[in-house]
């Protein structure tokens, strides 16, 4: 299998594409930028003041000539994303607040994208999660029949590829919204090159306890048959079942499942982190992501203590996300 980062480039010689990257004065995110636009396959925008970025890129040792800088209080087109901002927001925003409210680099990336002047958007080397992500919400906002989005995780390690989610956005989710995490997952690995087998995961396989969780879980399994009646999907599983063959040949020899998933939807968001966490670290994965799914446009998340590799990484899936 060759590497997912290699696959991700060739799609993107003849698709290039414009990632905003808001945190323009970070030194991560500024040698990331330099390195995308010095292979020429992403086009990267960088927000914030020119003399600061600049002087930033300066520091870090950063070459950013070419690269467009945008800063939010001069942008000749303010007026109009205020105006844009007024109308998606449906009333629950006057103009004097849609103009203190696009003046945030996250929200004014995120209206970019939303009039067509980016394809994607990367944060959180300095802002939170919620900082993220509540823009996008108000924005670009869910697919039809998606209630919310959810955060997956690619985890690498050698040829393998798995897909752990929800691991970042849905604390408790229903049947329902587990469901949705599903489609959307699977939706996730087909565009990296994996072909879903979904194992939804709980503390029981096939029934082995009863309780309002694991029922939940099943039940979320039968919703995703009518939602998405083509994917391979069973559970509940516990992990060992969805993942060795032999306990699977123990726990659930009638599963379409047989030890081979390679998509994993945890019940609960405590779960999905705390298992690509430990993954990470005691098994050696490399862990990409949080891809967030279920928007209309991509808009994905860096956790604060990413390296500039990771917002490299990132900008590259978001760029083949908008694909």
């Amino acid at each position: 299998m060759t590497n997912l980062f290699d696959e991700i480039k060739t799609t993107l010689i003849a698709n290039k594409k414009k990632i905003v990257l808001p945190e323009g004065t970070d030194s991560r995110v500024l040698e990331a930028a330099s390195r995308l636009h010095s292979e020429g396959l992403v086009e990267p925008v960088l927000l914030g003041n020119e003399l600061l970025v600049k002087q930033a890129a300066l520091e870090t040792g950063a070459e950013i000539a070419g690269i467009t800088i945008i800063d939010p209080v001069s942008a000749p087109y303010l007026g109009e994303l205020v105006e844009q901002f007024v109308l998606r927001r449906s009333g629950k925003a006057t103009v004097e607040q849609a103009r203190e409210q696009i003046l945030d680099v996250n929200t004014f990336g995120t209206m970019l994208i939303y009039t067509g002047r980016a394809d994607g958007l990367v944060s959180g080397a300095a802002h939170s999660t919620a900082d993220t992500v509540r823009p996008a919400l108000q924005i670009i906002k869910t697919k039809p029949g998606i209630s919310r989005t959810s955060g997956a995780f690619i985890m690498m390690k050698g040829e393998e590829r798995l897909v752990f989610a929800d691991c970042a956005i849905t604390v408790a989710p229903t049947a329902q919204e587990l469901a949705e995490i599903a489609v959307e997952s699977a939706k996730t690995a087909g565009a990296f090159g994996i072909e879903p087998r979904i194992a939804m995961l709980s503390f029981s396989t096939k029934g082995s306890a009863v309780t309002e969780e694991t029922v939940k879980v099943a039940e979320a399994v039968k919703i995703v048959g009518a939602l998405a009646p083509d994917l391979v999907i069973d559970g509940e599983f516990q992990f060992d079942a969805a993942y060795v063959p032999a306990i699977a040949a123990k726990k659930a020899p009638d599963s379409i499942i047989q030890g081979d998933a390679n998509v994993f939807i945890f019940p609960s968001l405590e779960a999905g982190n705390i298992g690509y966490k430990m993954t990470e670290r005691l098994a050696g994965y490399e862990a990409i992501g949080p891809i967030l799914q279920g928007l209309n446009a991509p808009v994905n998340d860096l956790s604060r203590g990413c390296s500039a590799d990771d917002v490299y990484k990132l900008a590259l899936i978001t760029a083949a996300q908008s694909l």
